[in-house]
C-alpha cells in the first residue's frame, strides 16, 4: 500500500485549497499540498475542471486503511472522491 499514489479529485479550486489547507494541518505535512487543475476531455471551460490534490506514496497519509477511509470521507465532505494508482 505504501508504493501507491492517492488522488483526492475535487469539484472547484476553493474545495481544493480547502481540503489541501486541511491535510497539511491533519498529517502535519511542512507544507500545504498543491492543488492541480485538470481539464475535463474535450472542454476548455474552467467550469469543466476537476482540481486535484496528489498524494505521493512518501506522504504520511495513507498507510492504513482508516487513514484511506478518512481521506475518502474528507473528499466526500467537498463532493469530491478519492482515487488511487
Amino acid at each position: 500500500m505504501t508504493d501507491t499514489r492517492h488522488i483526492l479529485v475535487l469539484p472547484d479550486r476553493d474545495a481544493a485549497e480547502e481540503v489541501a489547507a486541511e491535510l497539511a494541518e491533519r498529517l502535519g505535512l511542512p507544507e500545504e499540498p498543491r492543488p492541480v487543475r485538470e481539464a475535463l476531455a474535450g472542454e476548455d471551460d474552467a467550469e469543466d475542471a476537476q482540481w486535484l490534490i496528489v498524494l505521493e506514496p512518501t506522504t504520511p497519509a495513507h498507510r492504513t486503511p482508516a487513514a484511506l477511509a478518512e481521506l475518502a470521507e474528507l473528499a466526500a465532505a467537498y463532493d469530491g472522491w478519492l482515487e488511487s494508482d
